[in-house]
């Protein structure tokens, strides 16, 4: 399985962008496929996350209500809608995707993941 990420870019505090995750080799129905990111100097944090049945989303409290997280079964891609951007929104963001019962119980945790895209640099300026 592999991941590439795109989308990201330089925008302005309360912009948008669209991240996009395209998944090849397995159909994305077989997987949880979340976004993670990194900011400079910290720790890797978890974003959101959408499951391979239900397609129910998981977020973090920091984009709830910013951040939408969507997937295309059909064009094997999942995508990252980013609102009302925030500096602190500022990272290099990671997809990733595991199928597996650890990884459904545990969504948020980046070790239960196996596979991962090249991150997209996401810039947002004040």
């Amino acid at each position: 399985v592999q991941l590439q990420a795109f989308g990201g870019g330089l925008v302005q505090a309360w912009g948008s962008l669209r991240l996009s995750c395209v998944v090849s080799g397995r159909p994305i129905t077989s997987y949880l496929v979340a976004w993670f990111r990194q900011a400079p100097g910290k720790e890797q944090e978890f974003v959101a996350a959408v499951t391979w049945t239900t397609s129910s989303p998981y977020y973090a409290d920091s984009v709830k209500g910013r951040f939408t997280i969507s997937r295309d079964n059909a064009k094997n891609q999942v995508y990252l809608q980013m609102d009302s951007l925030k500096p602190e929104d500022t990272a290099v963001y990671h997809c990733a995707a595991e199928s597996g019962l650890f990884t459904s119980l545990c969504p948020r945790l980046g070790t239960a993941f196996g596979y991962w895209g090249q991150g997209t640099e996401v810039t947002v300026s004040s």
